[in-house]
């Protein structure tokens, strides 16, 4: 095995640090991981930088360990790189490279009163877990970090400076750190010097183009890795500095990569420990605070629905239903449940047959609420049955998801020719993408890819650096390259389905007081 004909996809999910390496054909030949969790702690989601770096070495060493069981060597060397990240998010630091606070994640709703100014201020909409509202939330707080700033970025690149040393985002992660010019691969110009202006005013001596990583698009040279970094990334030593790096993106970058949504009219949606849909326009939109403005790793525009919370709730019922499995003798692995549970939910009511759920272990800003409470009620005359139970968490999971989706899809009319779904939630075959099917009123595309999710579409952009035509597009090497043979299940729901997920929902909008409420008393 040539393994300087391999690329290698490396990122930091919410709930598991994943590497996947792939041959000269796009096929996954090997993979690492390593679980972790966030925590909040003082009021702010965060991971702990300890974690971060023992995390990646972790995840890195377990990569080596597969290889060596299936090919019987030591890794030394890919022919590329990648790195990826949760989207956006705060990581500031000072001219020496040391952290001012800790990693802010996307998960955290801090940043209302930014965010909110920002937008009215730009007349584009700025979300909560974007860097820019993270930094101006910051300036208005007065944080005592502020003097000593010289850098911010985000996880991605975070990881991707240790390694290579070099301070850069791809266009697609840069997109959520400041708003990208609509005519050209660049920050918006204007917009910084609105910003720049603005913050002026209160006191604040940088200039925004000084402080925010230089963007790159996908297919360029993003680096090399350093002889520091590989003994970062790998502290045996074995592992050989000098391998080039693609830019690093986010987890919505490599979502569409990884399900080949990157051309005009398709889209993918991304649900796990949050989800996500992601869909490329051929138009502008308005201006509407559940759509988040972002690009593809190539610079199209893309329109996002982003939501905080997705599979998290269902876990912890899963972690429930296992403990109680084991108390009446009758252990199962999750392995086991997941698909069990997933199965059992379609035998359920259309509409969940009058149980409600609120899935917010976080604050949601599509439904602009700051904090979550997990939330589980029913009718007094409901059918508590196991089947209304599961479908009711699972179709909580996509409720925000559909709010959003119905401004695109009705307000803005966007046409969506493909729709493809990824993540944990679709890993039960036939479940997820009817539900989701259900919610959106159109057919749900898997492939059979798609359990490799966002470090097989992180793969994928080091091996187009590496291995495509001159200035061929990323979508053209997508369908020719990789996604020509691809197999994958469509599915459409069937009305009964379409129509109960339109009942539920109604009941969900109206019980969300309910959901106020418990932010209020618990």
């Amino acid at each position: 095995m040539d393994f300087k004909k391999t690329a290698l996809g490396l990122e930091f999910g919410s709930t598991r640090i994943k590497a996947v390496l792939i041959d000269e054909r796009s096929k996954p030949i090997a993979s690492g991981s390593h679980e972790w969790e966030n925590q909040f702690v003082n009021g702010v989601w965060t991971y702990s930088w300890d974690a971060i770096h023992s995390g990646l070495q972790s995840c890195f060493a377990d990569l080596k360990k597969d290889v060596k069981e299936k090919y019987g060597v030591t890794l030394t060397e890919t022919g590329a790189m990648g790195i990826s990240g949760m989207m956006h998010g705060y990581l500031p630091f000072d001219r020496d490279g040391h952290p001012l606070t800790e990693f802010r994640t996307w998960r955290n709703t801090i940043t209302g009163p930014a965010a909110a100014e920002l937008t009215e201020l730009f007349r584009f909409n700025i979300p909560q877990r974007w860097s820019i509202a993270h930094l101006y939330q910051a300036i208005l707080n007065g944080e005592d970090h502020l003097p000593r700033l010289a850098h911010i970025t985000t996880l991605a690149g975070y990881i991707h400076e240790k390694l290579t040393g070099r301070k850069v985002l791809g266009i697609g992660e840069a997109s959520g750190v400041f708003p990208i010019d609509p005519e050209k691969p660049v920050y918006d110009a204007s917009m910084m010097e609105k910003f720049d202006r603005l913050i002026a005013a209160k006191g604040m001596s940088f200039k925004l183009e000084n402080i925010i990583p230089d963007l790159l698009v996908a297919g360029e040279n993003a680096g090399y890795l350093t002889e520091e970094g590989a003994l970062f990334l790998d502290p045996t030593g074995e592992f050989k500095p000098g391998v080039p790096f693609c830019p690093p993106e986010g987890d919505a970058g490599t979502g569409m990569t990884a399900t080949n949504s990157v051309a005009a009219r398709t889209g993918n949606v991304s649900a796990g420990t949050s989800d996500f849909a992601m869909i490329v326009v051929d138009h502008g939109l308005g201006v509407h605070r559940e759509i988040d403005m972002v690009t593809t790793p190539a610079g199209l525009p893309v329109a996002m629905v982003h939501c905080n919370n997705c599979t998290s709730d269902i876990n912890a019922w899963v972690n429930l239903l296992a403990e109680f499995a084991g108390f009446i003798g009758a252990e199962a692995s999750k392995n086991d449940l997941y698909p069990m549970l997933f199965g059992k939910a379609m035998e359920g009511d259309k509409d969940c047959g009058g149980l409600m759920s609120f899935n917010y272990f976080s604050g949601e800003g599509v439904t602009d609420l700051d904090e979550g409470r997990p939330v589980f009620a029913r009718m007094e005359n409901a059918k508590l049955t196991l089947a209304n139970f599961m479908r009711t968490h699972l179709l909580s999971a996509l409720a925000t998801l559909k709010i959003g989706m119905d401004i695109l899809t009705k307000e803005e009319n966007v046409p969506i020719d493909k729709l493809y779904g990824h993540g944990g939630y679709f890993k039960t075959p036939g479940v997820g993408q009817t539900l989701l099917s259900a919610a959106v009123g159109s057919p749900v595309s898997v492939m059979e890819t798609a359990g490799e999710g966002g470090p097989y579409g992180m793969a994928l952009l080091a091996g187009y650096m590496l291995w495509k035509k001159d200035c061929q597009p990323l979508e053209d090497y997508l369908n020719t390259a990789v996604f020509a043979d691809a197999k994958s299940s469509t599915v459409m729901a069937e009305e009964a389905d379409i129509q109960g997920f339109q009942t539920f929902l109604e009941r969900y909008r109206n019980a969300l007081p309910m959901e106020v409420a418990a932010i209020k008393c618990l």
